[in-house]
């Protein structure tokens, strides 16, 4: 079957956040969607689910459970049980949830900058203590992990590691050896290891995402795994997510900290759930293959037409994580493309420490907005 993701679908007049926050003038490559169809099968499940007329409260639903758990075993070769999962409605709810769950007020939560801004806020909003460490960034524009700084930045108050993997803003999709070591780390310490782990599906060429808690018995024992259709398929809007906790008492105490704050998955996000796990991996795969495709148009853009603009292809996501630098842009790179390109990205700033001087650009988009956002980057340089 042929897919379009050519076809520019009008996203202003449909109160995205993406389209809406800027002016009619400036291209937005900034929030992370794509500016894509969600998979037909998707489309056709809410169309029969709506045709229904009646939207009442909806069920704990078993098909999703066995869904995902057959995802894990075939993906990962993770085995888990239809009763480790817990449904939510987003990622940001789980590792906020999680915080609540695992530290007192005053206890540290550990996160690696630069890192999703949502993460970065999450300590304070249960009065934690942020502890963060910095991710080393190499001469090559790759990301790794100071493991004595990893250590160092923990204290005898610390009691959640809130892990980002694959990593946004980065990209990095951890290798096992990273994740042993940091794992180790934190069976070490007693820490329990929060793992948002919803771009595991956007893997581009050559890399595999690994499951924190499918290493070992004893790290899943002390892991709450955050995974989502919704960034996999673009039904972000409809919240649904699901928290894999395999430890029972880990689970009855993320169970207990959101109760009556944090709902399940309403009953919309549910059917699209059920039905992109079960029917929308042909989509996904042209999807890939169509993002891995503008990816290699923006790595050659930014090399031959960005002067001083740099990136290390990101190794999953859809999210390229560029440093300017050295592009001899006046003050902040997100605001000047703003202002003298009409382009609306990420300030890279906004994702916490190592993050200033670089912004974030979102290539899901057809290919002729991508271009047509780099040439207004292009001539605002070149001004």
């Amino acid at each position: 079957m042929a897919y379009d993701f050519d076809t520019i679908i009008d996203r202003r007049c449909s109160d995205s956040e993406k389209w809406r926050c800027y002016g009619p003038e400036v291209l937005p490559l900034w929030v992370a969607d794509m500016d894509f169809a969600a998979p037909e099968p998707v489309l056709h499940a809410l169309r029969e689910r709506i045709d229904h007329g009646v939207l009442g409260y909806g069920v704990d639903s078993i098909r999703l459970r066995e869904v995902f758990v057959e995802r894990l075993w075939n993906r990962y070769g993770w085995r888990v049980t239809p009763e480790d999962l817990v449904m939510m409605p987003g990622i940001i709810s789980g590792f906020n949830v999680a915080c609540r769950a695992i530290a007192s007020p005053g206890e540290g939560v550990l996160i690696q900058s630069p890192v999703y801004t949502p993460i970065l806020r999450a300590a304070a909003n249960s009065r934690l203590a942020r502890q963060e460490m910095e991710l080393t960034l190499g001469p090559d524009g790759r990301y790794t992990v100071d493991y004595q700084a990893f250590e160092g930045a923990m204290s005898g108050s610390t009691r959640l590691f809130l892990l980002c993997s694959p990593h946004n803003p980065v990209g990095r999709v951890f290798e096992r050896a990273e994740l042993e070591r940091m794992a180790e780390i934190c069976d070490r310490h007693d820490v329990v290891i929060c793992s948002d782990e919803i771009h595991c599906d956007l893997l581009l060429s050559g890399h595999r995402h690994i499951p924190v808690a499918s290493l070992a018995p004893e790290i899943a024992a002390r892991t709450i795994t955050l995974m989502a259709p919704s960034k996999t398929y673009n039904i972000a809007g409809l919240h649904a997510s699901i928290a894999v906790i395999t430890d029972p008492g880990l689970r009855s105490k993320f169970r207990a900290a959101r109760r009556d704050l944090v709902p399940s998955i309403d009953i919309l996000g549910l059917v699209a759930a059920i039905a992109a796990y079960s029917e929308g991996e042909p989509w996904l795969h042209a999807c890939l293959r169509y993002l891995e495709a503008n990816l290699d148009y923006l790595e050659g853009f930014v090399a031959q037409r960005l002067p001083g603009v740099t990136f290390y292809r990101p190794e999953g996501t859809y999210l390229a994580w560029l440093d300017c630098r050295r592009a001899k842009i006046p003050g902040n790179p997100h605001e000047f493309f703003l202002r003298e390109a009409s382009v609306a990205l990420n300030d890279g700033s906004a994702f916490g420490r190592g993050g200033e001087g670089f912004v974030r650009l979102n290539f899901a988009c057809p290919r002729s907005l991508l271009a047509e956002g780099l040439e207004r980057m292009e001539r605002a340089l070149a001004r």
